[in-house]
């Protein structure tokens, strides 16, 4: 019986011991086999298994655009506050590819990255052919653009806008205002003043961006250094932009916008924008969960748009008006164009009052990015931006009539994303399931580990304790024997 436990509590022995062996190279291996895997899965790399998932991205993302119709048009001309009316959204699927993709010897690839979008009647408020009073964008473009300019060509394009029946607003379809119209007062205007608005044919807020690539990034690989992955190199073949006035505001910084390198730190992201003509910084708010992935989302910080005056590293973006806003003239062929967030939410409140119908709410008008730290890749986002013109009575041009001087809001628009479906499931499973159940394995072992070797030792206890119980039986068994005589030899 007592070689029997012992046999046991040996064999419990070696078994909580190679439970423990387990669960340490679980805890110290673990890790590293994870880390690899990533290592490999998110690096720029045809022979990796997300190389297909960055080329051609499989996320469904959305345009949701609102438009600021201009209610009282006349009463505008005359010097009256702006009232106006959101309308939209009209929403549109992006179909995003990238192609021309070229790897380099110095551990980059290029590529170009193109756009499609499909209008989705069944996700939008309104359709495409819905009138919208705007200001003409144009012309009241242009007259700003020409205010200090000598006043007989002023007077002389005054002239030609009457004679095209040009006026300060315009009633046009949502798709003319998105995808161009034909206007004859481009070919005026490069006729009076060649080179002030160096483009031909249509006119249209967004008919650059449709069919068409944001330009030629050259980013980092990873496969050499992990920590670099998908920074940008250049863009165009331009390792600084020439746009502001600084070399801190000039400098292409962070990514493309679509991934960021792995094992983040929750402090903040960077990525460079063609459509805001600048590097921008968003800065760590909270973790939490997406569809039970962990991320860390980054949000604008308020000095993003902040004047010279409120920020001074801002001071490159200026010429400067009022905080929240930034002036893209120098970007856009030198029209009087701002950036913000919508509805000036985080802004000068001086700009919320100039106009009457914007309601600025974190909810709805906050940009947001929600990243999986260990990764670097978007779970979900929703970057928004809000287009305006800079409107004014200009002396000389009488179609400008009265209008007082304000930052007038045309649009603001949300590009939308999020993981789901099976990338989602994939993504779970490789991601998030399987380092959990490493997790969890290494301290079951490790747990086992213990509960095998106390039993262990207590099956050797006990099996000592019984060796030592039965050497003492017979011990008393063997001394009875000596003391006590047979009846029959008792002497009386």
């Amino acid at each position: 019986m007592a070689a029997a436990r012992r046999r046991v509590s040996v064999g419990l022995g070696l078994a909580g011991a190679a439970c423990a062996v387990l669960g340490v190279c679980l805890l110290l291996v673990g890790p590293l086999i994870i880390r690899e895997q990533v290592v490999k899965n998110v690096r720029i790399d045809p022979n990796s298994i997300s190389f297909s998932m960055w080329k051609d991205i499989p996320i469904p993302f959305y345009l949701s655009v609102h438009f600021f119709e201009v209610v009282n048009p006349k009463e505008v001309l005359q010097g009256a506050k702006p009232v106006l009316n959101q309308r939209g959204p009209y929403v549109y699927r992006e179909l995003r590819y990238k192609t021309n993709i070229t790897f380099h010897d110095n551990d980059t690839v290029s590529f170009l990255e193109y756009r499609k979008l499909f209008f989705q009647p069944d996700m939008s408020n309104g359709n495409e052919e819905e009138y919208i009073v705007v200001p003409n964008i144009l012309m009241m473009g242009a007259a700003v653009m020409m205010e200090n300019l000598p006043n007989f060509v002023k007077l002389l394009l005054s002239g030609a806008l009457a004679g095209l029946k040009q006026e300060a607003f315009m009633n046009r379809t949502v798709g003319e205002i998105m995808w161009g119209y034909e206007d004859p007062l481009i070919d005026t205007i490069n006729m009076l003043v060649p080179g002030l608005i160096p483009f031909k044919g249509k006119f249209g807020l967004f008919i650059e961006l449709n069919n068409s690539n944001s330009g030629l990034f050259t980013v980092n690989t990873g496969v050499k250094n992990i920590s670099r992955v998908h920074m940008v190199d250049s863009w165009n073949g331009l390792k600084k932009v020439n746009y502001w006035r600084s070399s801190e505001c000039n400098m292409i910084n962070g990514t493309a916008g679509e991934l960021w390198p792995p094992f983040m730190s929750p402090t903040s992201l960077e990525f460079y924008s063609p459509d805001a003509c600048r590097s921008m910084t968003l800065v760590y708010e909270q973790s939490g969960k997406f569809k039970d992935v962990p991320i860390y989302r980054f949000v604008a910080p308020k000095t993003l748009f902040a004047n010279g005056t409120d920020y001074p590293p801002n001071e490159g973006f200026c010429p400067c008006m009022q905080s929240g806003i930034q002036n893209v003239s120098t970007c856009r062929l030198n029209a009087p164009m701002f950036i913000s967030h919508p509805h000036f939410y985080n802004a000068d409140p001086a700009l919320v009052n100039a106009v009457e119908g914007l309601h600025p709410s974190k909810d709805q008008h906050a940009l947001f990015l929600d990243v999986h730290p260990m990764t670097g890749i978007p779970m979900n986002c929703s970057i928004k931006l809000q287009l305006n013109l800079y409107i004014k009575q200009v002396s000389g041009i009488i179609q400008t009539g009265k209008i007082k001087p304000v930052v007038l809001p045309l649009l603001w628009f949300a590009e939308s994303g999020s993981i789901e479906g099976s990338v989602l499931k994939q993504f779970y499973t490789n991601l998030v399931l399987i380092p959990s159940l490493l997790d969890y394995l290494q301290y079951i072992f490790l747990g086992l580990s213990v509960l095998l070797i106390i039993s262990a030792a207590v099956t050797m206890v006990m099996s000592q304790d019984h060796k030592i119980t039965e050497s003492l039986r017979l011990e008393g068994t063997s001394g009875g024997h000596l003391v006590h005589l047979p009846c029959s030899s008792r002497v009386t």
